[in-house]
């Protein structure tokens, strides 16, 4: 109902339906829905391994057959909606766990973006907070000076805060070390490349995901689902 209230209000409309490993063999199904509701844009994103899906990864990550097929089917959708010149497009997110580069993310740390919790709290990126990092509040400081001089917007700004193997690297520019909030999940150090990268010392730790995806995935009924006890227990994490 609400897709057709956008539509008959003339406005655009985007559709995101996350993916991962319990769903992403429907993805025909799926861009098919999206036709029916007369979608401008989908987003057909893997999810993005933070927070809950962090914790869940085992039992979401998707094989390295399920993102070929998957990405297979969502081209050959885009191919035959170019040639009815459908005004549909498609985008396909890959998840970070099946590169050999990182993300630039958040196209560099402060130096793009900022997000503002409702307590107050200036952020870098939206999974900033679990940092061990002190970050300022918006009722204690102006915005310029929480951009231009606050300590947690310059933590990891720029180039010099960067160790090996990014100081020296030809492609820190494109991709400014990779994800600072994935490096503290998977190393415990903000500052280390992001193990996404090859290059990286961690980059075993993607590598045993990627095995794990495959050999040892965990069913639906082994997924921890948000309630109060479970996020104590996400917390300790």
């Amino acid at each position: 109902a609400m897709a057709r209230a956008v539509k008959a209000h003339g406005y655009p409309m985007v559709l995101n339906f996350v993916t991962h490993r319990h769903n992403i063999d429907n993805i025909e199904r799926i861009i098919q829905l999206c036709l029916e509701l007369e979608a401008d844009f989908v987003e057909l994103a893997i999810c993005q391994f933070y927070g809950w899906a962090e914790l869940n990864r085992a039992g979401l990550l998707p094989s390295k057959d399920q993102l070929v097929r998957a990405e297979r089917i969502t081209n050959q959708w885009r191919d035959k909606l170019a040639a009815e010149n459908h005004p549909c497009k498609l985008i396909f997110v890959t998840p970070d766990y099946y590169e050999e580069r990182p993300k630039g993310c958040m196209n560099g740390w402060g130096n793009l973006f900022l997000d503002i919790t409702p307590d107050g709290t200036a952020l870098p990126c939206h999974s900033a907070r679990q940092l061990p990092i002190s970050f300022p509040n918006v009722r204690e400081q102006s915005i310029e000076q929480i951009w231009k001089h606050s300590f947690g917007f310059n933590k990891f700004r720029g180039f010099d805060w960067m160790p090996e193997p990014c100081q020296s690297c030809g492609e820190k520019e494109k991709d400014f070390g990779g994800c600072r909030c994935q490096a503290f999940m998977l190393t415990g150090d903000a500052a280390n490349a992001d193990p996404v990268c090859s290059k990286s010392a961690h980059h075993d730790k993607i590598l045993a995901a990627r095995t794990e995806a495959e050999e040892a995935p965990r069913g639906l009924d082994e997924l921890t689902f948000r309630n109060e006890k479970a996020s104590k227990l996400i917390l300790r994490v």
